[in-house]
């Protein structure tokens, strides 16, 4: 890649960092980008990637050794989840409860503990994973209980495209169900990060009161897919 498209690529990631709020943790979504793109992005001050594919990951982690923390953003498959457990510091789509104890089982393996978000489908779509807003509180009840994992919050993905403001009232229904659980006195419950909007939304989703967001386009450009 030239260097001018990696000088981009830096000058796009101070611009949204130097934009957020603080204690808004921005994830650079690195699905399809090489490593030198996403290497760009951390020497611009990145610290957190996330990441779809577990397979994927596994050689950028490599090439990365270490520099930042890794989170998973895709639908985890439970056989994926023995190698996404050694990579992620936080899988960001636990949906089910025999997922959540597939990945207890494998933390327990290797002396983990697991921070996990429970994914919110907030817009009711079939097409989509996540639980409905009003099973979160059970599923966070059960999943809450393992040894080998931290329920951290919640996380919701929206609309990929359109008017930002088509995905108010997902972040909406997705901050109140966060706000319920954290009033919930749920033990092993800690409820402290929202992950919602990505690159045409975000700034919609920390207005609704979001502390991550995953953003892919916005850094890199638009995907090229071989």
């Amino acid at each position: 890649m030239s260097s001018d498209k990696l000088d981009t690529i830096q000058k796009s990631v101070r611009e949204v960092l130097g934009e957020l709020p603080s204690g808004v943790t921005l994830v650079a979504a690195s699905k399809t980008r090489t490593p030198e793109q996403v290497l760009a992005a951390v020497e611009a001050g990145i610290t957190h990637i996330g990441h779809n594919y577990v397979q994927e990951a596994e050689a950028m982690y490599d090439a990365l050794q270490g520099r930042v923390k890794w989170h998973f953003i895709g639908h985890l498959q439970k056989n994926k989840a023995k190698k996404a457990v050694r990579i992620f510091d936080m899988i960001e789509t636990v949906d089910s409860v025999p997922l959540a104890e597939k990945i207890d089982r494998e933390c327990e393996k290797h002396g983990k503990t697991m921070s996990v978000l429970i994914e919110v489908n907030s817009g009711r779509e079939q097409a989509k994973s996540g639980v409905l807003p009003e099973q979160v509180d059970d599923l966070a009840r059960e999943i809450s209980r393992l040894e080998h994992i931290c329920v951290e919050g919640l996380m919701t993905m929206g609309p990929f495209t359109g008017d930002p403001e088509d995905a108010r009232p997902y972040f909406t229904e997705t901050r109140k169900a966060f706000d319920r659980l954290a009033g919930a006195d749920i033990p092993g419950l800690r409820m402290n990060s929202l992950s919602m909007g990505m690159s045409n939304s975000y700034k919609v989703a920390i207005q609704e009161g979001a502390n991550i967001i995953r953003i892919g386009t916005r850094l890199f450009g638009t995907r090229v897919y071989l």
